[in-house]
């Protein structure tokens, strides 16, 4: 009993450790550091606010539609980066894993943690900003985090099952990057669902049944607590169809998982 609970500590360490390093070298050498986790956010929030709510007059029938914008470019940023990342730590950390033998799982879970770190610090930006945009505090607010795992989770499954096959097959991280463009468009981050819904409702359905999309809009609802936004939950009748989103999430993170576990054993040969 007491060589596994010496393992589980061992690598509780390993994790922590290659956390702490991960996110100091993502920001090692710039200048303003550790304030990159706020400001690329909140720089892609500013451009997207200005050119399609002032410009474009988007959003103007969504009640605070800037915090509204903000939840969804920060959720974004942090499932954009979060599989990035996770992605390519296998082969980042190439060196470490031929030298020595521990549970790979443990680099891709660190590497996505500094993710976690980054939206915790965001997820504190978003609470000041929706308080000074009027937003009033609720107990819904407790139900955010649960949301935000789920995204996780959803990151983790896709950094498993990608970085795995990114070991042998490079290529995974540019096409990765490509499809990251075309499902930002995908999702309703910048426009309304009320505007999909307009075209066809049955295509709003299908676009809150991706797990991003309903993270995202379940956040939004929650914390701004507002009946013009959009969910899964007031917009799908069937119950099955609502929890789908989670259940595709379960399903991926498990497969992926038992995918990573049996093709792990090959990394130190393959890298």
């Amino acid at each position: 009993m007491k060589i596994p609970n010496v393992l589980c500590k061992k690598n509780r360490i390993l994790l922590k450790e290659l956390t702490k390093t991960d996110f100091k070298l993502r920001y090692q050498g710039s200048v303003l550091g550790y304030l990159w986790a706020l400001l690329r956010p909140l720089m892609m929030f500013a451009i997207l606010y200005v050119v399609f709510s002032k410009l474009l007059r988007w959003g103007n029938d969504i009640e605070h539609y800037p915090v509204y914008l903000l939840i969804g470019t920060t959720m974004w940023s942090f499932f954009t980066e979060c599989t990035q990342q996770g992605i390519q730590a296998i082969v980042h950390r190439g060196d470490l894993i031929r030298k020595i033998s521990f549970p790979k799982y443990i680099v891709v879970v660190s590497a996505t943690l500094t993710a976690v770190i980054n939206m915790l610090i965001n997820l504190g930006v978003i609470l000041i900003f929706a308080l000074i945009n009027g937003v009033t505090p609720s107990w819904t607010w407790l139900l955010v985090p649960l949301f935000l795992l789920e995204l996780y989770f959803l990151s983790l499954g896709i950094a498993f099952l990608l970085g795995a096959i990114n070991v042998k097959y490079r290529d995974v991280t540019s096409i990765w990057d490509v499809l990251i463009q075309a499902l930002f468009y995908a999702i309703p981050i910048i426009y309304p669902v009320a505007m999909v819904i307009e075209h066809s409702a049955l295509a709003a359905k299908i676009l809150l049944l991706n797990p991003i999309a309903q993270a995202i809009q379940d956040v939004r609802y929650n914390l701004i607590a507002s009946d013009t936004v959009i969910t899964t939950w007031n917009l799908v009748e069937n119950p099955f169809v609502k929890v789908l989103p989670f259940l595709l999430v379960f399903v991926l993170l498990v497969l992926a998982a038992i995918y990573f576990r049996r093709k792990s054993k090959f990394f130190a040969e393959e890298i």
